[in-house]
C-alpha cells in the first residue's frame, strides 16, 4: 500500500507551528485585500451585529444589580465572547482582527494601500452594524428587561467608557486587542468547530472581564447608552453621566482605535513577522 502526501499530511498532529500559522496568518489577509468591495462591506457589518449581540448580552448580565463585582465581570466578559465565536465561526470581518494584516505587509505580500483599504471599508462597515443593533434594541425596550435595571446597566457602562481620559482608554485599548488578536491568530490552527471556538473564548473573555477596551464593542455599547438616556428612560444608577455626551463618544473611540492597532498589528502581528517572517528573509 503506498503513503501519499495527503495521508501524511492529514494524521500530522493539531499542533501547528508558529511559522505555519504566520503563513496562514498571511494568505488570509492576501484574501482579505482583494476581496470585492461590497462582499467585504456587507461582512463588516455583520462583524459589527455579532460584537453588539455579545455586548448585548454583557449588558443583561449587568442588569443584575446582586452581582457583585467580580461576578459581574466575569459572568459579563464570558458572555460577551459569543461576538467573536460568531465571526470567527460564521465568517465575518472585523477591524480588530484585520489588524493582523500588517504581517502580510510586512512580508511584502499586500501593500500599505490594499490594507489601509480594508480597515477603511470594515471599519465602516462595523460601525454601521454596531448601529442597526442599537435601533433594534431601542424599539425592542431592551432597557425595560429586569425592572429597568438593563437599562441602568446600559447608561452606567457607557458613562463609564465615555469618562475615560484618553491616555487610559488608549493603553486599555492595547491590551484589549492583543488579546484579540491572540485568539484570532490562535484559531489559525483550528481545524474545527470546535477547535476554532474554544480559543476564542478565552482571551475575549480575559478583556472584558478586565474591563479592557475594544473599539467595535464601543461604537456599540456608548450609543447604546447615549441612546437610552435620550429616550427618556429613567436612569436610577450612580455613575456620572455627564461624560456620555459626542465628545465623550469621540474621545474614547479614536483613542481605542488606536490602542487597539499598535495591541493588534504591533504586539501580535510583528511580533510574529519578526519572529518567523524574518528568518525567510
Amino acid at each position: 500500500m503506498t503513503i501519499e502526501k495527503e495521508d501524511v499530511l492529514a494524521a500530522k498532529p493539531d499542533c501547528v507551528s508558529g511559522a505555519a500559522l504566520l503563513q496562514k496568518a498571511e494568505g488570509i489577509a492576501v484574501g482579505k485585500a482583494g476581496m470585492a468591495p461590497l462582499r467585504c462591506f456587507a461582512l463588516s457589518v455583520l462583524a459589527g451585529v455579532f460584537i453588539a449581540f455579545g455586548g448585548t448580552f454583557m449588558l443583561l448580565v449587568k442588569g443584575d444589580a446582586e452581582l457583585g463585582f467580580a461576578a459581574s465581570q466575569l459572568l459579563g466578559g464570558f458572555v460577551f465572547s459569543v461576538g467573536l465565536v460568531c465571526v470567527i465561526i460564521a465568517g465575518a470581518e472585523l477591524f480588530t482582527g484585520n489588524n493582523l494584516m500588517v504581517a502580510a505587509v510586512a512580508d511584502k505580500k499586500v501593500s500599505w494601500g490594499a490594507m489601509l483599504k480594508n480597515w477603511g471599508i470594515v471599519y465602516v462597515g462595523n460601525l454601521v452594524g454596531s448601529l442597526l443593533v442599537v435601533v433594534i434594541l431601542l424599539f425592542a425596550n431592551f432597557a425595560g428587561m429586569n425592572g429597568g435595571g438593563v437599562g441602568d446597566a446600559m447608561i452606567s457602562v457607557a458613562a463609564g467608557k465615555a469618562a475615560l481620559p484618553w491616555g487610559v482608554a488608549f493603553f486599555r485599548g492595547i491590551m484589549c486587542n492583543a488579546l484579540v488578536c491572540a485568539a484570532v491568530w490562535m484559531g489559525f490552527a483550528g481545524r474545527t468547530v470546535v477547535d476554532k471556538m474554544f480559543t476564542s473564548i478565552f482571551p475575549v473573555f480575559a478583556f472584558a472581564a478586565c474591563g479592557f477596551e475594544h473599539c467595535v464593542a464601543n461604537m456599540f455599547l456608548i450609543p447604546m447608552g447615549m441612546i437610552t438616556q435620550a429616550s427618556g428612560f429613567a436612569y436610577s444608577g450612580a455613575a456620572d453621566v455627564s461624560a456620555l455626551t459626542m465628545m465623550g463618544l469621540l474621545s474614547n473611540i479614536s483613542a481605542v482605535t488606536l490602542g487597539n492597532i499598535v495591541g493588534g498589528a504591533v504586539l501580535i502581528g510583528l511580533m510574529y513577522w519578526a519572529a518567523y517572517g524574518r528568518q525567510k528573509a
